[in-house]
C-alpha cells in the first residue's frame, strides 16, 4: 500500500537564536488532508517551527516545503493562526473578513461569498455587524479561522488555536476542523490540551527542539507499555505518598476524589496498591483498571527525557488552625444584574477550608462575575456573601490579607521586570520584609526561571507568565484563594506542577475556588459546580457528577466517521454525538449492546460500516456538554 502524498515536508530543520538552538534538525512529513498535532512543553520549539512554515521567519538550515515549494513561496496557499488573537478588535466581523481577504488579493464578491459560507459553517452568520472585541473567546477563534480560510488555503497552521476557549466552543471548533479536513485541507496544529490531541489523526511529541514520538494517539498510548488504575481511598494525601514510595508503581497522581496509578500489569499492580495502603492503615474504597490517557503518556515520555519535575517546597510559616468544617467561601441567593441582563441568578454555594472547588461553565455562563462578587470586587444586586469568616465586610483590611486572587487575564505588569512585579505584590499583600527574598526565589524556581528575575515580564511566553502570576497570588499565604483559569495555555508538565502546589495549599487548610476550561484538569477538584446561563445547575464530586448522568458512552470506529457523525446528529440530540479523530462517541440510554446494534444497523443503511464499538467511561467533557446543552434547552 503506497503512502499518501506529503503536503508538508520538513528535512533537517534547525533554528538558532544566538547561542540558543530552538529547533535541532527535525524531520517530519504531514500527509495531505491530515489533522496533525504537535505537542510539547513550553519552550520546545513549536512556535518557531510554525513561524518558519508560515514563511514569516527563515530557518538557520534545513528545508521546509509546503505543497512542494519552500515555505516563503507557498504563503499564498497557507492560512496561519498565531497564538495571539489575530483580529482587529474595533472592526466588525464582516470588516475583519474583508480586510484580510483584500490583503490576500481575493476579489470583494468572493470575500463576501466565502465569508458568509464559513460564518454559516461556524454558526456565526448572525454576528456580521458585531465588533470583534465584543465576541467571546470561542467566537473570536472561529472568526480568526474564517479569516484564514477566506483565501481558500490548502494548508492551515494553527498555533494553540483554542487556548482560553470553553469546551462547548472547542468541540464546535473541532467539528469545523474535521469538516475542513474532509474537504482536502491539511491541518497542522499545536495544542497544550491532550484531550484535543486525541482528535488528531497523528501527533508528534516535541522536546528541546527535537521530535521524539510520532504516531496515532492510540499508538502513542500503547507505546507506553503501562496500565492505569483508578484508586479510591481514604486520605488521598497519605495514600499518594504511600504509593509513590512503593516498588512496582511507576507513577501516582492525585485527583479530586481518586488517585491515578500507572503500573505495568493490572492484577499485580492492584495487589501492590492494596497491600501498600493496608500496611499504612488506609481503607481502600475501590480499584479498577482503565485505559491510560494521552496525558499519562505525555508526562511519562517527558520524565524519561528530562527527569522528574520537582515542585519546590513553599517557604511558608503560617499555621492554619481553622476547622475544615468552617465555610471559607459562601453565597446565598447571589444575584447580579447589568441593566436588563441577569448575569447571575440566585446562586447558593459553600466552599470549606482545605477544599478545592471547581466552577465550570461555558463562556458567558457567569463564572467570572460570580468570582468577582465572592471575593468582594463586585457588589451583588442581591444575596449574601461570606468570605474568610466575614459577612458583608468583604473589603476590610482583615479580609484582604487573607485572600489571594489570580484573574483570568494576566495579573502582572508587562513593562516591569519579574522581580519588580514580585516586589509590587509582596508590598500590596504586606509580606514581611524578612520573608520577601525567600518568597521571590521560590516563585522564580517554581516558574522555572532561575536567575532571570531581571527579565521584562511582557517578554515571557504565556505559560511562564501564568506561573509567575500564580506565584505572585500566593506570596502572602492566603487562607482563601481564587484562581480564574490559572493554567490556560500551560503545558501538561507545568500544569501538573500547578496542581501539586494547589494540593499542598489545600492540605494546609487553604480554601480554593478554581475555574478551568480544561476538563481533564477539573478532575483534580474535590467538588465541581456547573453553571449554565447564570445558574448553578449541578454539583458533586467528579465521580458523582458522572454517575448522575446515567446512560452509556459508546466509542465507535467506522470507515467514514465524519459522515457517521453527520447522520447521527440529524436524528439524535447533538450533544450525544462527538467526533474524536478517526473515532466518535455516542451517549445512549438503556442497554449498551442493544444500542450498539441499532447504531450499526442505522449507519449501514447509509453505507457506513462500523469497524469497532466498545463501551467507555464518561469523560468529564461528555458530562459538561450534556449539562450545558440540557441547561440551554431549559433556559
Amino acid at each position: 500500500m503506497s503512502e499518501p502524498d506529503a503536503a508538508i515536508r520538513i528535512r533537517s530543520l534547525t533554528k538558532r537564536y544566538g547561542d540558543v538552538e530552538a529547533i535541532r534538525g527535525i524531520e517530519l512529513d504531514v500527509w495531505a488532508s491530515e489533522i496533525f498535532g504537535l505537542i510539547g512543553p513550553d519552550g520546545a520549539g513549536k512556535t518557531s517551527t510554525f513561524q518558519i512554515l508560515g514563511g514569516v521567519m527563515e530557518a538557520t538550515s534545513g528545508a521546509a516545503e509546503l505543497l512542494g515549494q519552500p515555505a516563503r513561496q507557498a504563503r499564498a496557499y497557507v492560512g496561519y493562526l498565531t497564538q495571539a488573537f489575530s483580529l482587529y478588535q474595533d472592526l466588525s466581523v464582516a470588516e475583519n473578513l474583508r480586510y484580510v481577504g483584500e490583503l490576500r488579493g481575493v476579489p470583494v464578491r468572493e470575500i463576501e461569498q466565502r465569508g458568509q459560507h464559513y460564518l454559516t459553517m461556524f454558526g456565526m452568520e448572525r454576528f456580521t455587524d458585531r465588533l470583534a472585541g465584543r465576541l467571546s473567546g470561542g467566537m473570536k477563534q472561529k472568526l480568526a479561522l474564517a479569516c484564514a480560510l477566506v483565501a481558500e488555503p490548502r494548508i492551515l497552521l494553527l498555533d494553540e488555536p483554542t487556548t482560553g476557549v470553553d469546551p462547548v466552543s472547542r468541540r464546535e471548533f473541532w467539528d469545523a476542523l474535521a469538516q475542513l479536513s474532509s474537504q482536502g485541507i491539511t491541518i497542522l496544529l499545536a495544542t497544550p490540551y491532550l484531550d484535543e490531541a486525541e482528535r488528531c489523526h497523528r501527533v508528534a511529541l516535541m522536546h528541546e527542539g527535537r521530535l521524539h514520538q510520532v504516531g496515532t494517539p492510540a499508538e502513542l498510548r500503547q507505546s507506553l507499555g503501562l496500565q492505569r488504575l483508578e484508586v479510591h481511598a481514604a486520605d488521598l494525601r497519605r495514600a499518594e505518598t504511600t504509593l509513590a514510595e512503593r516498588n512496582g508503581i511507576v507513577d501516582v497522581q492525585r485527583f479530586g476524589d481518586r488517585l491515578d496509578v500507572l503500573v505495568r500489569d493490572v492484577p499485580a499492580g492492584e495487589r501492590a496498591v492494596r497491600e501498600a495502603l493496608a500496611g499504612a492503615g488506609l481503607a481502600v474504597g475501590g480499584v479498577r483498571g482503565a485505559t491510560p490517557t494521552l496525558e499519562n503518556t505525555f508526562v511519562a515520555l517527558l520524565r524519561r527525557l528530562q527527569g522528574e519535575a520537582r515542585v519546590p517546597p513553599f517557604p511558608g510559616r503560617r499555621d492554619n488552625g481553622t476547622s475544615e468544617d468552617a465555610v471559607a467561601i459562601g453565597a446565598r441567593g447571589l444575584r447580579k444584574v447589568f441593566g436588563g441582563f441577569e448575569a447571575v441568578r440566585g446562586i447558593h454555594l459553600e466552599v470549606r477550608y482545605g477544599e478545592v472547588y471547581g466552577l465550570l461553565g461555558a463562556n458567558g455562563a457567569g463564572k467570572t462575575t460570580t468570582i468577582k462578587m465572592l471575593c468582594g470586587l463586585l457588589e451583588p444586586s442581591a444575596g449574601e456573601v461570606q468570605l474568610a469568616g466575614e459577612v458583608g465586610a468583604l473589603r476590610s483590611e482583615n479580609v484582604r490579607q487573607q485572600v489571594g486572587y489570580m484573574s483570568q487575564k494576566f495579573s502582572l505588569y508587562d513593562d516591569l521586570t519579574i522581580n519588580e512585579n514580585l516586589d509590587f505584590f509582596a508590598g500590596v499583600y504586606r509580606v514581611p520584609p524578612e520573608r520577601r527574598a525567600a518568597r521571590k526565589r521560590w516563585v522564580l524556581e517554581f516558574a522555572g526561571l532561575g536567575d532571570r528575575g531581571g527579565q521584562i515580564t511582557g517578554s515571557l511566553p504565556g505559560g511562564w507568565k501564568q506561573r509567575v502570576a500564580f506565584g505572585a497570588a500566593i506570596m502572602h499565604e492566603p487562607r482563601v484563594l481564587f484562581l480564574d483559569e490559572p493554567t490556560s495555555g500551560v503545558d501538561p508538565i507545568a500544569r501538573r506542577a500547578f496542581w501539586a502546589m494547589i494540593n499542598q495549599l489545600a492540605d494546609q487548610g487553604t480554601a480554593i475556588l478554581v475555574t478551568t476550561h480544561y476538563l481533564e484538569e477539573a478532575e483534580q477538584c474535590n467538588r465541581l459546580g456547573f453553571m449554565v446561563a447564570g445558574e448553578l445547575v449541578a454539583e458533586g464530586t467528579p465521580s458523582g457528577v458522572k454517575a448522575a448522568q446515567g446512560g452509556r458512552v459508546l466509542e465507535i470506529r467506522a470507515d467514514n466517521p465524519l459522515r457517521a457523525v453527520a447522520v447521527l446528529k440529524q436524528e439524535m440530540e447533538p450533544w450525544r454525538v462527538s467526533l474524536f479523530g478517526d473515532r466518535f462517541h455516542v451517549i445512549v440510554d438503556g442497554d449498551a449492546q442493544a444500542a450498539m446494534r441499532r447504531l450499526e444497523e442505522r449507519l449501514a443503511r447509509d453505507g457506513i460500516r462500523v469497524l469497532e464499538a466498545i463501551e467507555q467511561d464518561y469523560s468529564l467533557e461528555d458530562v459538561f456538554l450534556a449539562i450545558a446543552e440540557k441547561g440551554a434547552l431549559a433556559a
